[in-house]
């Protein structure tokens, strides 16, 4: 399948990525997530990894689209729950 990341095209099959992931151990997952065989990896290291270039040319939502296209499970940064706000003295009476 052919996809524009970080303004270059890339000709990306399951096969090949999968062929390209083996053997490198997953980073810890902070944001974005993809899961290629039995491992989560970082979104960000994917692409470094495909692609050949710096994380900081692309975005993890052109990688993501394209691994969602390739038909791999792509999952969002898990969210942020927001503070207990704390009870005013007022409120507490």
């Amino acid at each position: 399948m052919r996809c524009i990341i970080a303004r270059f095209p890339f000709e990306l099959t399951k096969s090949g990525v999968m062929a390209s992931m083996k053997g490198i151990t997953p980073e810890p997952v902070t944001g974005d997530s993809v899961i290629i065989g039995r491992r989560h990896y970082p979104v960000k290291q994917v692409g470094a990894v495909i692609t050949r270039q710096d994380r900081r040319d692309f975005s993890a939502g052109e990688v993501t689209r394209a691994l969602s296209a390739l038909g791999f499970t792509c999952r969002a940064a898990p969210k942020a729950e927001p503070a207990a706000r704390a009870l005013a003295p007022f409120e507490i009476a």
